[in-house]
């Protein structure tokens, strides 16, 4: 008697909503290297642009909190609908208290619009759904033309900053790796960058490109199972051990001379090549390239339409677009190699498929009496013309 009733005393309610420990980091990028299945994501991300909304999809959470509007208005970012279309719930604009009042770990409950530590509520948002989705993502479209002034504006102020650079290439450092009559793969963990990794295997095992890795690029490089020549970017995504693979690294500063990944690169006792520009790592990986003579270089991850320009939501996007007109013809996306490349067969391969032929064609004469006979006819015939040659030069 006493056993039941502590068995029913210790049953705890069924208690509607998703549940889950958190894990809370302003960085999306860097909580997405220790978020698990189950886990509730908490983050600071205005405007969740498409690249972080599949990281965070990858990564299959619970939910996904996000202390600021997921959708500003400003322009129509793709990252929400990804979650929701996911089946991932994403409870919008808590404020940015709820990165204080949730630990690291913490067991929290989200039920409708509120998030739970027990039965205290410590934040309020606004969950969003299909309809919220879509409704928000017209009012951004509506504004649309707003972003695309400011985005001339910043275009320009970065060519009146760095025409020097754009122009005549001053202030590209010296590297080690080289880079003159080569292709140059560029990979960026960006848009579908593992599907075009897989596509372009073929095209590095033949033309040998070299391998140009920006920041945790270089990783997806290293778990296709190839070596990067070179590392290029801020540092902040990359692993220590693709650091360390033997690969030349180029540390992206800013103008004003600070880099925030020399230090962590230099504690692991490489001696970086250090590269001050205004725009974005993999403007500089492509600026490098040009400047150091690449003959073609392909792009994996990048941006190529002005929906992804703006979809990653900075004003430094500009500076991609003045960098691709800067490269010119040079460059060439992933997708556009896939269509346009077809394997070449190598002399070996043609050589081994003679072989295989006149050996299958030995074998299938070899097995019939005409055959037979034909053969020693033609090793007759051989002999006669051995000797011939033989007499001739002696």
């Amino acid at each position: 008697m006493p056993l039941s009733i502590r068995r029913r005393s210790s049953r705890e309610p069924e208690v509607p909503g998703v549940r889950g420990p958190v894990r809370v980091d302003a960085r999306t990028k860097n909580l997405t290297k220790r978020l698990k299945p189950g886990d509730i994501a908490v983050i600071d991300h205005q405007d969740i642009d498409k690249v972080s909304a599949e990281a965070l999809l990858a990564c299959r959470p619970a939910a996904v909190v996000n202390a600021s509007p997921s959708i500003s208005g400003r322009y129509p970012n793709l990252g929400p609908e990804i979650l929701i279309d996911g089946g991932v719930p994403l409870l919008d604009n808590a404020g940015r208290d709820v990165m204080h009042a949730l630990h690291e770990g913490q067991q929290v409950r989200i039920e409708g619009d509120e998030i739970y530590v027990g039965d205290t509520i410590v934040a309020k948002g606004h969950l969003f759904d299909h309809e919220s989705v879509q409704a928000a993502m017209n009012e951004a479209r509506a504004g649309l033309a707003v972003q695309l002034e400011a985005f001339a504006a910043n275009t320009m102020e970065y060519l009146r900053r760095e025409r020097e650079l754009l122009l005549d290439g001053v202030g590209v450092p010296d590297i080690r790796t080289g880079i003159d009559g080569r292709h140059v793969l560029v990979v960026v963990r960006g848009y579908h960058y593992k599907e075009d990794l897989q596509t372009l295997r073929h095209y590095i095992r033949e033309y040998r490109p070299i391998l140009i890795g920006v920041d945790g690029g270089a990783d997806a490089l290293v778990e296709e199972g190839h070596k990067p020549h070179l590392v290029v970017g801020d540092m902040d995504s990359v692993s220590d051990a693709t650091l360390t693979c033997g690969a030349e690294i180029v540390v992206h500063a800013y103008r004003d001379g600070r880099a925030p990944g020399l230090e962590r690169v230099r504690n692991l006792g490489i001696d970086p090549v250090v590269f001050p520009a205004t725009g974005t790592s993999e403007d500089v990986a492509m600026l490098l390239a040009d400047d150091k003579g690449a003959t073609l270089i392909v792009a994996v991850g990048t941006h190529a339409t002005l929906v992804e320009f703006l979809d990653k939501g900075r004003s430094g996007m500009a500076s991609t677009f003045l960098t691709r007109l800067r490269v010119g013809g040079k460059l060439i996306d992933a997708k556009g190699v896939s269509r346009l490349y077809r394997s070449r067969i190598s002399n070996l391969s043609l050589f081994a498929m003679l072989a295989v032929g006149l050996f299958a064609l030995y074998a299938a004469l070899a097995a019939t009496p005409a055959g037979t006979a034909m053969l020693t006819v033609v090793g007759a015939r051989w002999d006669d013309v051995w000797s011939w040659i033989v007499g001739l030069f002696s």
